[in-house]
């Protein structure tokens, strides 16, 4: 944890000389309010908490401009705790929310190599959710995006310009597993359409369980496609993800593809044949946003593990970078489902949830 500290130090501290040769920004996001969970099966619990609505982060982030309209770019970010000071997961690793360096060109696009947001996410995130991932309204509750569905390490990812509102993106993420080439690999894509105040975005993610001694263990596939359309008096989001295979819809708050939870003293094992739904809105009221969301989670496994959330939210802008906020999020499980209300950072721990808090954005 020392070395991490004098690595952030001792980056941030570098002269402003040496910034100025590669426009190097640094950023970062500071979130904290309280949360309250509710019908969780160890009991309700009150807690000031770290990222409900965006995760509390610290970056840094450059470019270098090579001339012929290339550049070359850089990002380090890492999440931290605003409630305790540590870092935000429990490996220790520094920069684990982003880490990659690349080549941009104003013409042919853009290519990083790095731990890096995976096309499913984005397009869930930007497109999909009136949420935007955060707050107990967050899609993470019910939709398939924890662990390696959010993001990859050792990503090859490819994205192109914008063509009269199209883009898109290829991510190639290395398994690194000697003798195997496919064991751990994961591919996702994108394609999206940005019109005015239509916005539509298709995403599909593909990812291979095999280890270096666990073989032909299963693949999981999702394909996603999500829109939102701007009327002005409020913005109207739709997002539909079919998830078929093994670590197709991991658990949120999980790390791998089979990863289980408890609730209420049974065990909860994520589902192989899934499909997601979601519907909601933002609007804008006085100095801020209302935000709203229905998500129906359908488990087609025998057990029928079916789930549906309704949330709703307020932000409210103190100036263009401070905001506070407040949301309120319950789930509704069926037959033996066990999913929580989280937020943007934490799983949850009960079937309901109340964030409170305050954003700084820097």
């Amino acid at each position: 944890m020392k070395k991490s500290l004098i690595a952030i130090a001792v980056l941030a501290a570098t002269s402003s000389a040496a910034f100025a040769q590669s426009n190097v920004t640094i950023y970062g996001i500071l979130d904290a309010g309280i949360t309250s969970e509710r019908g969780g099966s160890t009991g309700n619990v009150t807690k000031v908490t770290s990222g409900a609505a965006s995760a509390s982060r610290i970056g840094f982030k450059g470019t270098e401009d090579l001339g012929g309209g290339l550049s070359a770019i850089f990002k380090l970010e890492t999440g931290v705790k605003v409630d305790d000071g540590t870092l935000d997961n429990t490996t220790s690793t520094l920069f684990n929310r982003e880490a990659y360096v690349g080549l941009s060109s104003k013409t042919a696009g853009t290519l990083t190599l790095g731990r890096q947001y995976t096309p499913y996410y984005e397009t869930l995130r930007d497109v999909g959710d009136p949420f935007a991932m955060g707050y107990a309204g967050t899609a993470k509750n019910l939709f398939p995006v924890a662990a390696y569905m959010t993001r990859n390490s050792n990503a090859v990812v490819y994205k192109t310009p914008n063509l009269e509102g199209f883009t898109g993106a290829v991510s190639y993420s290395l398994g690194e597993t000697a003798g195997d080439a496919s064991a751990a690999r994961q591919v996702g894509g994108s394609l999206g359409y940005s019109n005015g105040p239509l916005n539509v975005a298709a995403a599909y993610n593909m990812k291979n369980n095999d280890t270096a001694t666990v073989k032909t263990t299963g693949v999981g596939h999702n394909s996603l496609i999500a829109a939102n359309y701007d009327f002005q008096v409020v913005k109207l989001y739709g997002a539909f993800s079919s998830d078929k295979g093994l670590g197709s819809a991991p658990i949120n708050g999980t790390s791998t593809a089979t990863a289980t939870t408890s609730f209420y003293g049974y065990t909860f094992a994520p589902s192989q044949n899934s499909s997601d739904a979601l519907i909601g809105l933002t609007a804008p009221a006085g100095n801020g946003t209302v935000m709203a969301s229905y998500i129906r989670k359908n488990d087609k496994e025998a057990a029928n593990r079916d789930a549906d959330q309704w949330a709703i939210g307020y932000n409210y802008a103190l100036s263009k970078r401070t905001s506070t906020y407040v949301a309120y999020a319950k789930i509704k499980n069926k037959n033996g489902a066990g999913y929580t209300v989280g937020n943007n950072t934490e799983a949850g721990s009960g079937d309901k949830a109340f964030n409170l808090g305050l954003k700084h954005s820097f």
